[in-house]
């Protein structure tokens, strides 16, 4: 059974099914699994997020990926001790999305803390985090790269360069 902050972190990540641009994409956080740390989102392929091809858009695809890995490391880390911003991006489309797609996220335990412990050794961290969206038949049909910028809050403030 899930730890009370488990329970948390499951539930706040539940409710990005409700974020209006979400919403409105068709974006759905589908299989959280028994570790918070890992968890499903799916996006149908609907007339209001089609391109002018009749595929999935590209910028529905990105933003279906973009806050998932910062919002897992915030959590795993603790939001009162340590700030997380998103630094960087990039996606590479590799097919046509034709049907519904889907991203599985997760960041193992292991990197979590090797990322805490860069973070407190040089003050700050900057991890970068892969993944692939799939369409019904498991091809890839695009890649997305994260980079995160990670500080104890107790370090100097200020957003990432």
């Amino acid at each position: 059974m899930p730890q009370p902050a488990q329970r948390t972190a499951r539930w706040k990540l539940r409710l990005i099914d409700l974020y209006p641009p979400y919403l409105g994409a068709g974006v759905r956080v589908r299989d959280l699994g028994t570790d918070p740390l890992s968890f499903e989102v799916e996006m149908k392929l609907r007339w209001w997020n089609r391109n002018y091809f009749g595929t999935q858009f590209g910028g529905s695809l990105y933003s279906m990926c973009d806050p998932f890995f910062c919002l897992i490391l915030v959590e795993a880390l603790g939001p009162d001790r340590y700030a997380v911003w998103d630094k960087a991006a990039a996606i590479r489309f590799r097919r046509p999305g034709r049907g519904a797609v889907r991203a599985r996220f997760a960041i193992p335990r292991e990197r979590v803390e090797a990322i805490r412990a860069e973070a407190d050794r040089e003050g700050v961290a900057e991890p970068l985090f892969e993944v692939e969206i799939s369409d019904d038949r498991g091809e890839v049909i695009a890649a997305v790269e994260k980079r995160l910028h990670v500080r104890r809050r107790d370090a100097a403030p200020g957003p990432p360069a």
